[in-house]
């Protein structure tokens, strides 16, 4: 048949405007298709993006992208009601070559998505795909507003619920253990505010990856990163756990802004946006179901994120799987065999390089984090008793640091066989 293009890629995020750009660049005509007004609209602000894989495909991309500042401190803490435990990592090295930024979605998808024109993209904004056309043995294109628009394959990159694959009948609805509630707010605070309160210099950022009374005992994280003049501060939740909770997000997003030790660092800040998204805490196991016969799906819509408890990456593994899908479709145009074998190549291509590997390596850590209980409020109270004495001097003699520690932790009721398989869990998950 005649196709209206060599691909099409729905969603003009980060995965969808690299693969794009990637295969214009080969000579190929490529359709991007987005569904907010314009490319960035819909995302829910922005992350910390270990940015270095966008080197490959922009040059200087920390330079020359609208990036809001370089992450060079990465802290830990564990929070408790009335006190909290840091875990603080600051490294010149990570500025140089830059390892991570800070990024707001409304400023970085629409420079993404110039960049896919200036290499011959075609964008559409602010429409909505309503389905995938299907003939009797592949994928052909969309069909959006009434109109098809037909392609050799569609990439899709229309996140986490990926509702064309789902409407398709390729992929399942995910469960609900495999999926996060995330809750952000931007609290512009200044540019001086943010250096002075974070202990920054020039453009550099600083990450804090919090647990413990950040989620009230949900299975969970918190995160707290630095934008150029704003702060963005947030949850992200494992939605089956929070439902059992009975707690609402909102209740523990707002708990987590008022905390003792956070509050401080938003004092006298003015909201800017708050929203919330769901985010895939699946991992390995969500790369299921990802190529059919002229279909391939990327990024968040193939379930790409990785939750650590140390760190949250999603964009640079959708970046890499973009990366993976364009050398695959191209291969596929190539040969003129766009059928699920050829595209099975996309799978191949991904797993050889830190997208695959990196899946793998921390296949354990969805498991370790959803039931490890005493990373969700008794280890911060038990580190933050055992360094309360240590440093409240009253009067009475000083007692050995390994008393002090056996003392807090008979106190915090913590077994230590607890302990120790829970440190054991989290050594082979992470």
């Amino acid at each position: 048949m005649d196709y209206d293009f060599d691909v099409i890629v729905v969603g003009a995020g980060v995965a969808g405007s690299v693969a794009a750009t990637a295969l214009a660049r080969q000579g190929h005509e490529v359709l991007l298709v987005e569904r907010g007004t314009e490319p960035g609209a819909k995302n829910l602000s922005g992350g910390v993006f270990y940015s270095r894989v966008m080197d490959e495909v922009f040059p200087g991309f920390a330079q020359a992208a609208p990036v809001e500042r370089v992450i060079t401190r990465n802290t830990l803490s564990f929070l408790n009601a009335a006190s909290a435990v840091n875990i603080d990592y600051w490294d010149q090295r990570l500025a140089s070559p830059v390892n991570a930024v800070s990024v707001l979605r409304a400023h970085l998808d629409p420079w993404l998505a110039e960049q896919a024109e200036e290499a011959g993209v075609s964008l559409i904004s602010g429409v909505k795909v309503d389905r995938l056309l299907r003939g009797d043995t592949h994928f052909y294109g969309i069909e959006a507003a009434g109109e098809e628009m037909t392609a050799k394959v569609v990439i899709a990159a229309d996140g986490v619920n990926s509702f064309l694959a789902q409407g398709a009948g390729v992929r399942a609805k995910q469960p609900t253990k495999n999926l996060g509630l995330g809750i952000k707010s931007v609290i512009q605070i200044g540019e001086d505010a943010v250096r002075e309160r974070f202990n920054l210099t020039g453009s550099e950022g600083a990450a804090y990856a919090l647990v413990g009374d950040a989620t009230m005992g949900v299975p969970g994280g918190g995160f707290m990163y630095t934008n150029r003049d704003s702060v963005s501060i947030g949850v992200v939740l494992m939605l089956e756990r929070l439902t059992a909770s009975g707690l609402t997000s909102s209740d523990i997003h707002d708990h987590l802004l008022s905390h003792p030790f956070l509050a401080p660092f938003l004092e006298g800040g003015e909201l800017l946006e708050y929203g919330c998204h769901l985010v895939a805490e699946g991992g390995q196991a969500m790369q299921e179901g990802i190529v059919h016969d002229g279909l391939i799906l990327i990024g968040d819509a193939a379930g790409f994120t990785l939750n650590t408890g140390l760190t949250v990456r999603g964009m640079d593994l959708a970046a890499g799987s973009a990366l993976a899908a364009s050398k695959a479709v191209h291969a596929a145009l190539e040969a003129g065999d766009y059928s699920r074998l050829a595209l099975q190549a996309y799978v191949d291509e991904y797993e050889a390089t830190f997208v695959g590997k990196d899946m793998h390596t921390y296949r354990h850590a969805p498991g370790f984090l959803e039931n490890a209980p005493l990373m969700f409020g008794p280890a911060g109270r038990l580190a933050a008793e055992v360094f309360y004495g240590v440093y409240n001097h009253d009067l009475r003699p000083r007692r050995h640091i390994a008393k002090v520690a056996l003392d807090a932790m008979r106190g915090s009721g913590v077994r230590m066989s607890e302990l120790v398989t829970t440190s054991l869990r989290a050594l082979r998950a992470l």
